[in-house]
């Protein structure tokens, strides 16, 4: 079976029922069928012990240090009946990893598995039943649907801590579970019940009936199914007399039952009880305490489906469904909820602001949400109106603030400090609207959830995160033992409470706050909260400073007192506000020097975009952990040499080459000693998936680099690597080279790169993408480049053969695609003839391959997209991704200046929120969409933007060795009062200035600044409607081109273009 990416298995550890008589086994003794399949770089060795009648299958594997996998698969031929489910018993040593198992169809294309990450194995043989429902589609070119037919099986390990261990799997069958039955019809019975409270009232879904024992004290109340029935949960409503304490118990036959639940401190009303893959024919409730003498009183019992309890995140939505709008967050109510991420440059910590003023403290944790008691009025987000901003509009300091007509109330979060020693720090400044004194209740409520919404699966998969343990001493919290919340002013009230004695939003709706200060909750689901009483004066505000340190033992030093004392007792309120304000200084100064590197100055209605450049630039930064350049801080924390190289470039034009520099020589190290480079690098360590843009991505950012810093050093120090990289990609086109590939069926392939998936479009099954030859191409120019660079002839001489054939070998299979599908436009890969114009960019930047490409089909490549996004404004399709960004580079390369202001206003519409200057990966239509958005801030689609931007200023031309300047600048923004200029233009050439301003019905371009002159000249291509025109150069005539260029030798120049 093809392993196509890393993947985990759920495994259930259940009894396993008597074999049936429908078993089918399939042999883990036989050592000829199973094959090893380790991802490169773990080892895996295979074997079979007779550990049990038949052998078993045995796996020893040693991740070492890679993110990978340790797969044994072996060939079977079942046809799968109605009705089915897999069996087997398996043991083991590891430490916790994800451990899958793998049904594919016999095209071994089509795959579904059944997965658990951070699998624990038993140390001796236990069942383990596989239901049918739980084997879920992965991938493959069906695109979904059940398996009928497996043609291979197979058992993987895959790295979560990663380390070395074993997996022993034994009694494998495939059992035929026949017709479902007929289940009886439901019976109810009790230990005792009153006149006209029999035990069936409270199982007949009528909230105004109910059963009432007989007698006060323990009594009993039991429901039979009629048949063994799955179940995720119940909901128990109680009566007037309720039991604060009570058991439930599942029984599969009436004789042997097992306590499944058991509530503690219960606060009548509605109990909802998480009960995951139940599966009973009778269900019992003992109730055994109660806080009053009278006879205990059910009003009703739901035996709730699978679905209910299929996982925490289930659960909870299934909570809030009943609960009043605002008094859980947005996104379990199913609606898309934002975020901004809150960190400083490097920290591998970050949390995460929500759009409605949650504060989450880490990735996976619990999160800070406000609300605010007025009078009996509970103000929640759901109930204001609520507004956004950044400090200065473009640093990484977010606020949400809400607005009632009565107060509004604004959250500030900021992280201070050094990497591996911050803390986020949130001041909540409540202002008073009115001209009259009022006293409003501040509640900064302790939730398990995150802020990071449940179908953000990849990564940190959001929702619920779970407090077992949640205590209020010493003027802090502590949750779950380790982590602290620390307000800098000393809060009124607090309390804790289990899940089972009420959310902190039920205290919260009746005015009140938990009692407790201190909880153990074994639901995971504990909650609480700090209040602050303030009175507030006419107009007036006050505010409430909070610290949350990501390692409490390292805060930085401004609230280390708070973090580390034996009793901190707080500030007083000006000293926690001039507090928070020193900090928000010291951040403000901080940022303001990383992002006004290269300085904008243009016309008002291009501001915002310059200051969402800024905010990119600092959400990379952000995003980051240590040297590692990462997408997002959630769903994407892992570092892909391929966004890592392109944001690099981002961040060179920027004036960052330091951080540039850190990445490539962090990422550098994790190249295979046979030259491959991973696709990603993660804390597991490089990833295994072949995905074939990775050589030459790294070849160019090493190229990169050297270009912009002149190091010849690092370009020495990065030699060895790029002999590896060159050998490695002149071994994988020379795999395409071969007597097969003349072959007419094969012939388009000749030569390229083996098929992969780096182009997620690809990711059901392998393609021979051409963003991988691209992008290997450029890679072997880079080569070129770094060996004349080191005075290296022969290995220069050598590179330039291999990239010459390369470079044949692609434009003639993109030819030959083009006739065989007759196509007009660039094809996205070699076997289907698809358009992509996203991945297509990739030929022109960084591919620098314009002038080869056939031009009419190139040109109608980007008309054909502009097309596309003509009919998505019309209001055509509902999702799609800014990834795109990188098509204004592409058009500004074309000549397509008209198109770009349309561009722009269309991707800014689709910040969200607005003002958080932010893109996620993914956009859907409508804002709301309760799906997958990537991750936000996606630093990928920001630093597109970034390269996207800057090229309407300045981009390399390959073909003549230039630098094109003002190709992409809009007209409008020349013809302002103020124009157009910038300084400190990142380029391989130094550092440009350069300013347009209207002269009268024509241009003044002025040029200066760099350190050398590119080989062909600065060429300028100025903003002007088309006609004839006349130019000089520092007063001097001279030609311009057919397409109106002006080409300029030497600087400082001051170019004048006129009609």
């Amino acid at each position: 079976m093809t392993r196509l990416r890393p993947v985990a298995l759920m495994v259930l550890l259940l009894l396993a029922a008597a074999p049936a008589p429908g078993a089918t086994p399939i042999s883990t003794g036989d050592p000829l069928a199973w094959k090893g399949a380790p991802a490169p770089g773990v080892r895996l060795a295979v074997s079979h012990p007779a550990s049990a009648p038949g052998g078993a299958l045995r796996l020893d594997f040693d991740f070492s240090g890679k993110a990978g996998w340790a797969a044994a698969t072996r060939k079977v031929d079942l046809v799968l009946p109605a009705r089915w489910e897999i069996r087997l018993r398996l043991r083991g040593e590891a430490l916790p990893n994800d451990l899958e198992l793998k049904l594919a169809d016999p095209s071994g294309e089509n795959v579904w598995w059944f997965r658990k990450r951070n699998a624990t194995f038993p140390r001796e043989l236990e069942p383990l039943r596989v239901k049918q429902r739980q084997v879920e589609f992965a991938w493959g070119p069906s695109g979904g649907g059940a398996p009928s037919r497996v043609g291979s099986i197979e058992v993987t390990v895959t790295a979560g801590r990663g380390g070395k261990g074993w997996l022993e799997v034994t009694d494998l069958v495939l059992v035929d579970l026949g017709p479902e039955a007929t289940p009886e019809p439901a019976s109810v019975s009790a230990s005792s019940a009153a006149r006209g409270h029999d035990a069936s009232r409270a199982f007949d879904g009528d909230p105004v009936t109910s059963w009432r024992a007989a007698s006060a004290g323990p009594a009993e109340w039991t429901v039979d199914l009629g048949s063994l029935r799955e179940m995720g949960g119940l909901v128990v409503d109680h009566g007037a007399s309720f039991a604060s304490g009570y058991a439930v118990d599942l029984s599969e036959d009436g004789a042997t039952w097992t306590t499944v639940r058991r509530v503690s401190a219960g606060n009548g009303g509605r109990d909802y009880l998480f009960l995951p893959e139940g599966e009973a024919r009778k269900v019992r409730l003992r109730l055994l305490e109660g806080t009053g003498k009278e006879p205990f009183e059910v009003r009703d019992v739901a035996v709730k489906p699978l679905a209910f309890g299929a996982t925490p995140n289930a659960f909870v939505a299934e909570v809030a469904k009943d609960a009043l709008r605002g008094s859980w967050p947005r996104y379990l109510a199913n609606e898309q909820s934002y975020w901004a991420v809150v960190g400083v440059d490097g920290d591998t910590d970050e949390g995460l602001l929500s759009e409605d003023g949650a504060l989450e403290a880490g990735a996976g944790l619990f999160s800070v949400e406000p609300f605010l008691l007025d009078g009996q009025r509970l103000v929640t987000w759901a109930n204001v109106t609520t507004r956004h901003a950044l400090v200065d509009g473009d640093l990484p300091i977010p606020s949400v603030t809400w607005e009632t007509k009565d107060v509004s109330l604004e959250t500030t979060a900021l992280a201070a400090g050094l990497p591996g020693a911050s803390a986020l720090v949130a001041r909540y400044r409540l202002t008073n609207r009115t001209n009259a004194a009022r006293r409003i209740r501040l509640v900064l409520a302790i939730r398990p959830l995150q802020v990071n919404p449940p179908w953000q699966f990849l990564g940190t998969p959001g929702g619920v995160s779970e407090i077992h343990s949640l205590a209020f001493a010493n003027g802090r919290a502590v949750v779950n033992g380790t982590r602290l919340v620390v307000p800098l002013v000393a809060p009124s009230a607090t309390g804790a409470t289990t899940f089972d004695a009420g959310d902190v939003s039920d205290f919260l709706r009746a005015g009140a706050l938990p009692t407790s200060r201190a909880v153990t909750d074994p639901s995971g689901l504990a909650s609480g909260a700090f209040a602050f009483e303030l009175d507030v004066p006419p107009a007036g505000s006050r505010e409430v400073v909070v610290a949350m340190p990501f390692d409490p033992a390292h805060a930085p030093p401004e609230v280390a007192a708070a973090a580390s004392s034996e009793a901190w007792n707080g500030l007083e309120e000006r000293a926690a506000s001039a507090l928070f304000e020193t900090l928000l200084a010291k951040e403000r100064d901080g940022w303001r020097s990383r992002l006004d590197r290269v300085d904008f100055d243009v016309p008002p209605e291009a501001e915002r975009f310059v200051k969402v450049l800024r905010s990119q630039l600092a959400w990379i930064l952000v995003n980051r952990d240590g040297p590692a350049i990462q997408p997002g801080s959630r769903a994407y924390a892992r570092s892909w040499i391929r966004d890592g190289a392109l944001t690099s470039e981002a961040l060179l034009r920027l004036g960052h080459s330091g951080a540039a520099r850190s990445f490539l020589l962090w990422f550098a190290g994790f190249q295979g000693e046979d030259g491959r480079v991973p696709c990603c690098v993660d804390a597991r360590g490089a990833d295994g998936v072949p995905e074939n843009d990775s050589h030459g991505q790294l070849l160019f950012l090493i190229a990169e680099t050297v270009r912009y810093t002149g190091d010849r050093g690092l370009a020495g120090r990065m030699w060895p690597h790029v002999v590896s990289a060159v050998s490695y990609l002149d071994r994988l086109r020379e795999k395409r080279r071969t007597p097969e590939f003349e072959t007419p069926g094969k012939q388009v392939f000749y030569g390229l790169l083996p098929e992969s998936i780096s182009h997620e479009g690809y990711s059901a099954k392998p393609m021979h993408s051409y963003w991988d030859d691209f992008f290997g191409l450029r890679g072997l120019k880079d080569a070129v480049f770094l060996a004349t660079f080191l005075g290296k002839t022969a290995e220069a001489a050598s590179f330039a053969r291999i990239r010459d054939a390369f470079a044949a070998d692609v434009h003639a299979s993109i030819r030959l695609v083009m006739e065989r599908h007759g196509i007009d436009y660039l094809p996205g890969c070699a076997e289907l003839g698809d358009f992509d114009a996203t991945s297509t960019t990739a030929a022109l930047a960084p591919g620098g391959e314009q002038a080869r490409l056939p031009q009419a089909a190139l040109e109608r490549t980007f008309a054909k997209y502009l097309e596309n996004v003509a009919k998505r404004e019309a209001g055509e399709g509902e999702i799609y991704t800014p990834y795109e960004w990188r098509t204004v580079g592409a058009l500004v390369r074309l000549g397509r200046r008209d198109a770009v202001p349309p561009l722009l206003d269309m991707f800014f519409r689709d910040l969200r929120p607005a003002a958080w200057n932010q893109w996620g990966e993914v956009v859907w239509r409508d804002p709301r969409m309760p799906k997958f958005v990537g991750d936000i801030p996606h630093t990928w689609v920001g630093s597109d933007f970034v390269r996207s931007f800057l090229d309407l200023f300045a981009y390399e031309r390959e073909e003549d060795a230039s630098l094109v300047v003002t190709a992409g600048v809009p007209h409008a923004w020349v013809r302002s009062a103020r124009g157009v200029s910038v300084k400190r233009l990142g380029t391989p050439w130094g550092p440009l200035d350069l300013a347009l301003s209207a002269e009268g019905k024509g241009v003044r371009v002025r040029l200066s600044g760099l350190k050398s002159l590119p080989p062909g000249g600065l060429v300028v291509r100025p903003p002007m409607p088309s006609g004839p025109w006349t130019a000089t150069v520092n007063g001097r005539p001279v030609p311009l081109s057919s397409s109106g260029e002006v080409v300029v030798r030497s600087l400082p120049a001051d170019v004048v273009v006129k009609p």
